[in-house]
């Protein structure tokens, strides 16, 4: 009587947009921040942002397993200890 209404599941069944719509709004939302200037090396700089969260949010999903966040990123496991203590 008292429970709160049933949510419905959107975890499956739901269209999802891909994960390029979420880069390319990111990238044209950058572009519009640089108000007409503009950007060299944006390759080099969009690399470089997407790598520090991409790696992040992957070990997080493995609950730090460095061993499983490197095979669910395709790379191997020193690849990824390197480019983590280059991001400082």
């Amino acid at each position: 009587m008292n429970a709160a209404p049933a949510r419905p599941d959107t975890s499956r069944g739901t269209p999802k947009s891909p994960l390029r719509e979420h880069v390319a709004h990111s990238v044209r939302r950058y572009l519009r921040d640089l108000d007409g200037s503009d950007a060299d090396d944006a390759y080099e700089i969009v690399l470089r942002e997407m790598e520090i969260p991409l790696f992040v949010e992957v070990l997080n999903h493995c609950e730090g397993n460095q061993s499983r966040a490197a095979a669910m990123l395709g790379i191997h496991r020193a690849t990824r200890a390197r480019s983590s203590r280059n991001m400082g």
